[in-house]
This record gives structure tokens, C-alpha cells and sequence, in this order.
């Protein structure tokens, strides 16, 4: 490992979170993953994860790690962001993500590294973390999400009528009555159904239910029903979270809970929003419950979102903390 922040030289570089390196890795089944690394070439390494699925990195997600103490890498998960071929569905489950993080790691030499993620970004750093333990130096979740069924399920029902009851009445009535009492598993349907005028209002209908349910503050609380069937572009992510949640993330019952003494020895920190209605308070509780020596850490007066007040910093002071647990 490399040498902790007091130590560190300084970055000359006009822009420490430029990129020091970009290329397209071809992780084989016909995918090539964008991967960029920000950082010091010695600096402690970390993988980044995004969330989604379907997202993509974004260039503010390379401000999370000091660059005079940080070697990242982050990239696009199979068929998101700048990865080809783009929306690809095929050869995509968790198995394969985390075959492509170990082909990540060993690209870059690292023989361990800690792994960083918020929502579906923590559910990949823990099934990644589970899966090889030996090669994670510590963890850093936000906005635990354990890849369940049941947990998008709630939030989408029992928590946006509780909440939205309104918006929850234009969500329902985007699917015909007789799909209404299941509305989770007709929506995935619809979104994964061929023909456009099928997944197209059912698309945009759950991105933009799922935009009002990530932040504490949303600038909309109903859906602009009148819009659903007018579109230049849809929105990527709809069709990567219904190919994963429909197939429950492609992990076994409880898969993250039941595997969590795995991560045994390993320093983690989670960092949760207290009014966080997607991925609730109450998961991160029953994660640390069974991760020996994991910490949460609670963000008053924030939701899901990494931009949520003192949500952003949360995470980026557990980066550091973790980082300065690790022994080198």
C-alpha cells in the first residue's frame, strides 16, 4: 500500500482529478467496460462502483477520493454510461460485475483495495467484498441497498403512498387496472416489453418516481402524465433495473445478509440518510447487525441522494477514515 496523506506529495497536475488514464477494457461475452483512473499512481487503491443499475460514473464522482492520497479507478458497468455495446441486457448479472472488478483489479496491479458504492454501488461493493475478501482492504457504503425484491417493492408501494399518496395515484394509473394490485412486477414487464409504446410511458413513469422517492427535497412530487407518451429519448436506467430486479439482482435469498460474516476483519463504514425512502435506515441497521466491526454512520436532514446535505462529505470523510484503518 502506499504511503498514508501525511506523507504524500503533493499533485502538481493543472487538474488532480483529470483522468491519468482512459481506456475501454474488453471484458469478454461481446462487452468492452469504459475505465478511467484518478489519482496518485502510488496512492491507495480503490475501485468505485456506480449505482443504477445503469447509471455510469460522472466526473464529480472522481472529488470523492483525495488525489494526493488516492489511486481510483472507476468505469461503467456492462452496457452503462460510455461501455459497449451500450443498454446491453446480455451476459449481465452480478456474476459478471464482479468478474469484471477482479479484471479491473489485476489490470492495475492492485493486490487488495477498498471498494466504494451508494445504492446499487453498495450492493455490488459488498457482493464483490464477499466474494473475495481476501482482496478488499476495507469498504465504503451509502444508502445500503441489499439487492432484494422486497426492498424495491416497498419502496415503491408501501412507502410512496405513505408519503406521495398523489404521485402514488399517477404510478398506478399509468398501468391498466387489472396490473394495479401487483404494480412493481407490471411496471418490469412493461419496461422490458418490446415494443416502444409498451415500455416507453412505463420507463419514464419509474424514473421519474424514482427520481421524487432519491431526494430529501424534490423539486416534483407528481408525475406529468401527459408527457408519458411524448419522448425524444428515454432514460438508460429503468431497463438495467428491471433486467436485475426482476431476476432478484441474480443473488440468492438474503444472499448479502446471509454472507456477511465474510467480511469479518475487513474496516467498513456505511453512511445512511436518515429519511433515505429508497434504501431506508433499517437495512443499513440489519447489515451492521451481522458485519463484524462495521460502523454507520446517520445523515440528519438527508435522503437518498449523494447530493443531499452532508451527504457527499459523509462519504468523503468515511473514504478517509477507512483509508487511514488500513495497515501498510
Amino acid at each position: 500500500m502506499a504511503p498514508d496523506s501525511g506523507t504524500a506529495t503533493p499533485s502538481r497536475r493543472a487538474d488532480p482529478f483529470a483522468p491519468l488514464t482512459s481506456d475501454m477494457l474488453d471484458v469478454g461475452d461481446g462487452h468492452e467496460i469504459y475505465v478511467e483512473s484518478v489519482g496518485r499512481p502510488d496512492g491507495i487503491p480503490v475501485i468505485y462502483l456506480h449505482g443504477g443499475p445503469g447509471s455510469g460514473c460522472q466526473p464529480d464522482h472522481r472529488r470523492l477520493f483525495d488525489s494526493d492520497r488516492f489511486h481510483a479507478v472507476l468505469f461503467d458497468q456492462r452496457g452503462c454510461g460510455r461501455s459497449r455495446p451500450k443498454g446491453s441486457r446480455e451476459h449481465n448479472t452480478t456474476a459478471h460485475l464482479i468478474a469484471d472488478i477482479e479484471k479491473i483489479r489485476e489490470k492495475f496491479g492492485f493486490e487488495r483495495c477498498m471498494v466504494v458504492g451508494g445504492s446499487w454501488g453498495a450492493t455490488l461493493a459488498l457482493a464483490y467484498a464477499q466474494a473475495h475478501p481476501e482482496r478488499v482492504s476495507g469498504i465504503v457504503v451509502r444508502a445500503t441497498f441489499l439487492g432484494t425484491r422486497a426492498e424495491v417493492e416497498s419502496a415503491f408501494t408501501i412507502r410512496l403512498s405513505r408519503f406521495y399518496p398523489a404521485l402514488y395515484e399517477d404510478f398506478l394509473s399509468v398501468l391498466p387496472p387489472e396490473e394495479r394490485d401487483r404494480p412493481v412486477d407490471a411496471y418490469w414487464r412493461r419496461i422490458l416489453d418490446a415494443d416502444p409504446a409498451v415500455h416507453g410511458p412505463a420507463a419514464k413513469a419509474w424514473h421519474d418516481t424514482e427520481r421524487t422517492l432519491s431526494e430529501h427535497k424534490p423539486a416534483r412530487t407528481r408525475l406529468d402524465l401527459a408527457s408519458l407518451n411524448v419522448w425524444r429519448t428515454l432514460p438508460s436506467t429503468p431497463f438495467m433495473e428491471a433486467h436485475y430486479f426482476i431476476n432478484d439482482s441474480f443473488m440468492t435469498e438474503n444472499q448479502l445478509l446471509r454472507n456477511a460474516g465474510r467480511l469479518q476483519g475487513i474496516p467498513g463504514i456505511i453512511v445512511q440518510g436518515r429519511y433515505d425512502l429508497l434504501c431506508p435506515p433499517e437495512t443499513s441497521h440489519a447489515l451492521s447487525k451481522v458485519w463484524p466491526g462495521s460502523e454507520i454512520r446517520v445523515v440528519e436532514e438527508a435522503g437518498h441522494s449523494l447530493y443531499d446535505a452532508g451527504v457527499r462529505d459523509a462519504v468523503m470523510k468515511s473514504i478517509a477514515d477507512v483509508a487511514s484503518k488500513i495497515s501498510r
